[in-house]
């Protein structure tokens, strides 16, 4: 393997690490308010916790475990090693309730999102997979697009973007969720490539613009004008600062207009400190496993994987029985086989 091709791989490998490390992180926080994470976890948290006994929904979840954003982007993942492009959104609906099935029969509440359930419903009744995410405006397409972003180098936004697409549009038809997915996916390319933070946040802007014109249109802002909004606010803050801004300004919530420019906002705080990003993103409340999740991703992918503690990488690993180097590795030969072919 050539050094270039070496580099590749490590920040491949880095974005699904990342990717989970801010899941678990977030595990324990996600869905409560800021007030109550600092208080029980001080104003960052400082490693894997737990889960709290009465939490809403991951009660009884140990330390280092992942959520549905890790679950649902490796199921992409297997589909995408599995056929390549473009991705089969019928194949990947019955694959993501199949997955829905198993975890609630092991009694998890951790579920599909409200947009995704939608759009399930739908395909079960008969509806195409072009109209079943009609609605779905949440950023469950967003947490899952690491893996696109691996697979496709982003020399052709436009070739990104409508693989985001064909990722997406089963349940999230929507220019706003396309708009954060293709942000996500495209930041996780530039990486892979090489790029900074501050670089990759440039790409992400310009596949928003390119995605918020897909799909079915809704009133919601524009990410790519948000993800600029939200990296001026916080650039150079203190971590607490840059909680605070995100927390009351940006917005934590599950829509994507709030949830990925939170990310990028995070990242433009500490944008060489992935291990730091992804502990801040995971103490800002709300939906903060999803917005670690997504800003371990893009810096794991700029930074490399040894960016991220080696206890924090071998805890995630065992704890959730992951396979991410082999998963990272098939990845990067589709990405590697489409550019010898251009």
């Amino acid at each position: 393997m050539t050094t270039a091709g070496a580099e590749a791989g490590d920040r491949a490998r880095g974005a699904l690490y990342g990717l989970a490390i801010g899941d678990a992180l977030g595990m324990p926080t996600q869905s409560l308010p800021r007030a109550d994470i600092a208080a029980r976890y001080g104003p960052i948290l400082a490693g894997f916790e737990p889960a709290p006994a009465d939490h809403p929904l991951a009660a009884g979840l140990p330390a280092g475990s992942v959520t549905d954003d890790t679950a649902q982007a490796l199921l992409l993942a297997g589909l995408v090693v599995q056929s390549g492009f473009p991705v089969d959104p019928a194949e990947l609906g019955r694959r993501l309730l199949a997955w829905e099935k198993s975890v609630r029969a092991r009694g998890s509440l951790d579920l599909l999102g409200p947009s995704t359930t939608l759009a399930i419903d739908r395909l079960l009744a008969g509806v195409s997979a072009e109209e079943a995410g009609r609605s779905g405006t949440t950023n469950g397409a967003a947490m899952r697009v690491t893996p696109v972003g691996v697979a496709t180098s982003g020399a052709d936004p436009r070739l990104l973007v409508d693989r985001v697409v064909q990722s997406a549009r089963v349940t999230h038809n929507t220019g706003v969720a396309l708009a954060g997915a293709a942000a996500v996916a495209a930041a996780v390319s530039a990486g892979v490539d090489g790029a900074s933070v501050a670089d990759a946040t440039h790409a992400a802007v310009t596949a928003a613009r390119l995605a918020a014109g897909r799909g079915h249109w809704v009133a919601a802002a524009d990410v790519a004008a948000r993800i600029t909004w939200a990296t001026t606010l916080t650039a150079g803050l203190r971590p607490e600062h840059a909680i605070d801004v995100v927390y009351t300004l940006v917005g934590t919530s599950l829509a994507t207009q709030e949830s990925v420019p939170a990310a990028f906002g995070v990242l433009a705080a500490c944008p060489d400190e992935p291990w730091l990003a992804c502990r801040i993103a995971a103490s800002v409340g709300g939906d903060c496993d999803t917005i670690a999740a997504m800003a371990g991703a893009v810096a794991g992918a700029c930074h490399g994987v040894a960016a991220f503690p080696p206890t924090a990488r071998a805890l995630v690993t065992s704890v959730n029985e992951l396979d991410l180097d082999r998963v990272a590795a098939g990845l990067l030969r589709i990405r590697t086989a489409a550019g010898a072919r251009d």
